[in-house]
């Protein structure tokens, strides 16, 4: 077997439906990993999280006088806890210490100047500068440069809990071992400057630390070179105060502009050296081994990891991003579209002479029915009181709920009752065409009501000899309860007003099972109903129009079903569509090369279908996900007054789409809701359909439990 063969087989086999707890587990865990992988990112750039506040100095009260006049190193691990060290650098000896990096641009550049002079330095790094810049933590380390902890998101500490402390501590550490394999034990506070400037809410972070094993490290001498103060300033400001004096100079390497810092680097290491200076890590000054310190083992592979996942969510953004813009290209393409060619349709559809002369001849209405018994007789009887010549076919599929008896205790004179053995809808519309009288053939499902005037209304298109099939208009009849009411809102905007839209466009591509009709010619022509999917509606409507037959929608045509009353149900049913719509679009995917008309519509109406209703919603919950970034780690405001403006879109969208239906607007009051659970919900549907097609998943049908709740038409 070919492997066209093979792939064909996996998407047009029928399918059998997951077991429902683990219907959300994929498509739920993707969608988490998404939302995790760009909370990475934000991690990385310093979004998550961030908090630029940074406290004014208070009262030093708690302070011990020795530290707040000692050295710019103190020691408050262990024992010394309460009673800290500090040490100040020896006499003749310069450390030199980079905050805030590494930076891709001008560490390199700062590492190159410190090998050319043989200098080893001290780096307080970023646990996200290292997440994003893991090469340079390497190079740091192979250079033999000695590493500090800078935190890992910048905050001001004085204003952070202990939890959030020991987090910031051990992301960074993290990302070191995952970076360069190494952990530290050194740290410097940001925002922190000369020993002297600890106060009562800085000096409890350095115990805290110091009870966790880390040593902090300030400075002598702040050369401000992130205020860009000229290069001459940032050297004069390095030297010693009293010559001869150790010190340790604050320098930055990322952050922002650090050419002054470049340049500077190299005068004032020159100068300090003809003075005598040495340079050293501030282990090497003090006489201590090294602060950076290698990690093995769980430690070492953890970190690993994380980098290699932050690195895959840097990388990853940028495709979600252009996602996200084909996202909102397409449903503003689609709205756009709408809104122009949908009041083109609603003038259109008023006149009385577009199709010619009234059609009148009788026409056969199918009605495929399996298991329906408490709704077959609603059925019927809206039929009865069509005011349109009608044959009626029941086709029972094997019911064994009483279905045939139902109809034949009627007793109705226009209703032919077919019985079969169960083989699915397509079969048994089949058997209804083939028995049918008439050269116009009406379908409709067991669930389904007619308006008295639906028939007449569906049927009188086919005075255009051209058109092989009809749309009629799907109502919700059952609407009264929540779930309802967001199934109604879908139906007329997401249904019908796209079919006003594929209309103009000549590329209808579904013709609902609920309410349709086709020209018995047009039928024959494609091999009458398939079972190769299980969205034979969509499967016949694509069908019809790679014959070259024209299809339109009759919005007059109403027809009240009744939809899913609960989430189990509606997931049913909604999985089953979506996977029998991909199964559709796959088997017609050959029109794209054919020619004629079905090439027409290969090449125009299957791309705009795809994109339309499977692309876009396919991708749609990226919007959500980005919402929800925006609304926990990034600009809340912001990203709420984007999402509002999108529903007031939505609102107007449609309040049109209901003016033009002669709906009741009132049904709207539960669109913000429907946008936040019920789109969600329709999402994770495609989702899960799509990889179910991927993965060649089973699917089988899935009948839906009736209540018979629709009993006759509902006035609009």
């Amino acid at each position: 077997m070919s492997r066209h063969q093979r792939r064909r087989q996996t998407l047009l086999r029928p399918r059998r439906l997951a077991a429902p707890p683990l219907r959300f587990v994929m498509p739920l865990s993707l969608l988490a990993c998404l939302l995790a992988l760009i909370v990475l990112r934000g991690l990385a750039t310093n979004e998550v999280f961030h908090d630029a506040r940074v406290a004014e100095s208070v009262d030093q009260t708690t302070v011990p006088d020795k530290v707040l006049k000692g050295g710019p190193v103190v020691d408050a691990r262990g024992e010394k806890n309460n009673h800290p060290v500090s040490y100040r650098i020896p006499d003749r000896t310069v450390v030199l210490s980079f905050d805030d990096g590494p930076s891709e641009e001008w560490t390199p550049k700062i590492l190159e100047i410190l090998a050319a002079h043989h200098v080893r330095a001290d780096f307080f790094v970023t646990g996200s500068m290292t997440a994003q810049n893991p090469d340079m933590i390497r190079k740091i380390v192979e250079d033999g440069h000695e590493i500090g902890l800078h935190s890992f998101t910048h905050p001001d500490l004085a204003f952070q809990s202990h939890a959030r402390i020991s987090w910031e501590m051990a992301q960074t550490q993290l990302a070191l071992a995952g970076a360069a394999g190494v952990h530290s034990t050194l740290f410097r506070p940001p925002y922190s400057s000369y020993a002297g400037a600890l106060d009562d809410w800085s000096y409890p972070v350095v115990k805290y630390l110091g009870a966790r094993g880390y040593i902090t490290a300030f400075i002598d001498h702040d050369t401000d070179d992130w205020k860009l103060p000229g290069v001459d300033a940032i050297v004069q400001e390095s030297m010693p105060a009293t010559p001869g004096a150790g010190e340790m100079i604050l320098l930055h390497d990322a952050g922002g502009d650090r050419s002054q810092t470049v340049a500077a680097l190299p005068i004032l290491i020159e100068k300090l050296q003809a003075d005598g200076y040495r340079f050293a890590t501030i282990s090497e000054a003090l006489g201590a081994t090294s602060a950076t310190t290698p990690v093995h083992g769980f430690q070492l592979w953890a970190g690993k990891s994380y980098i290699w996942t932050t690195q895959l969510a840097v990388h990853t953004l940028p495709v979600l991003i252009a996602l996200l813009a084909v996202v909102g290209f397409l449903n503003f393409g689609r709205f756009a579209l709408m809104l122009v060619l949908a009041p083109v349709h609603a003038r259109r559809a008023k006149r009385t002479d577009l199709w010619g002369e009234p059609v009148t001849e009788p026409v056969t209405v199918l009605v495929p029915a399996y298991n329906e018994r408490e709704c077959i007789a609603n059925t019927l009887n809206s039929l009865a009181a069509s005011d349109y010549p009608i044959e009626v076919i029941v086709i029972d599929d094997g019911s064994s709920d009483g279905t045939a008896d139902i109809v034949e205790e009627m007793a109705l004179p226009f209703v032919r009752l077919i019985r079969k053995v169960n083989g699915g809808k397509s079969s048994a519309l089949n058997v209804g065409i083939a028995a049918a009288s008439h050269d116009i053939v009406v379908m409709m499902d067991g669930d389904t009501v007619f308006e008295p005037s639906t028939v007449r209304e569906l049927v009188q298109p086919f005075a255009d000899p051209g058109i092989g099939a009809v749309s009629g208009n799907a109502k919700v009849g059952n609407r009264d309860s929540l779930i309802g009411a967001w199934q109604h809102i879908e139906y007329v905007l997401g249904h019908n007003l796209d079919r006003r839209m594929y209309d103009m466009l000549g590329i209808i591509p579904t013709i609902p099972g609920a309410v349709g009709a086709f020209r018995r010619e047009a039928l024959e022509a494609v091999g009458g109903m398939s079972d190769d999917t299980l969205a034979e509606d969509t499967d016949i409507t694509m069908a019809v129009l790679c014959e070259g037959w024209r299809i339109v929608y009759a919005e007059r045509a109403r027809a009240w079903t009744e939809a899913p009353a609960s989430i189990q149900q509606l997931w049913s049913q909604r999985y089953r569509w979506s996977y029998g719509s991909m199964q559709a679009m796959w088997k017609h995917r050959g029109a794209v090369t054919a020619r004629g008309p079905a090439g027409r519509f290969g090449r125009f109406g299957l791309p705009i279908v795809v994109l339309f209703g499977v692309v876009a919603p396919l991708l749609a919950p990226l919007v959500d996900i980005f919402l929800m970034y925006g609304v926990l780690f990034a600009d809340a405001g912001l990203t709420l007054i984007s999402f509002g403006g999108f529903l007031t879109i939505q609102a107007v969208l449609s309040w049109y789409a209901f003016r033009l239906d002669r709906e009741k607007p009132w049904h709207l009051i539960s669109l913000p809701l429907q946008q936040v659970v019920y789109r969600q919900l329709m999402y994770i549907v495609l989702l899960q359909s799509t990889i179910t097609a991927c993965t060649g998943g089973r699917l089988r049908w899935q009948k839906l439990r009736r209540t018979g709740e629709v009993a006759a038409p509902v006035e609009a």
